[in-house]
């Protein structure tokens, strides 16, 4: 994937990248690859923000993960991260 690639290079993506790739996961249905890639961007050392966790919220409500999507809910709260209109909506 684009994300490999760019480590390959060289390249580390960063919290705008991660956040970008877990939308287009949710936008293409892909709550699993979103979940991933918010597991690896952890592992990675970089901190989630807002928006990653509103695409990461939004890929589980889309694939009626509704557990997994309170989880980052309650996970997001934890990191002192304020939800927004974008969260809950």
């Amino acid at each position: 994937d684009l994300l490999s690639e760019m480590k390959v290079a060289g390249l580390q993506p960063d919290v705008i990248t991660y956040s970008a790739a877990i939308s287009s996961c949710e936008k293409g249905g892909r709550t699993d690859t979103a979940l991933e890639l918010l597991a690896e961007m952890k592992g990675d050392r970089l901190e989630p923000n807002v928006i990653t966790y509103n695409a990461a919220i939004s890929a589980c409500e889309k694939g009626g993960r509704t557990d997994t999507a309170l989880e980052l809910l309650a996970e997001m709260k934890g990191d002192r991260l304020e939800p927004n209109v974008i969260t809950y909506n």
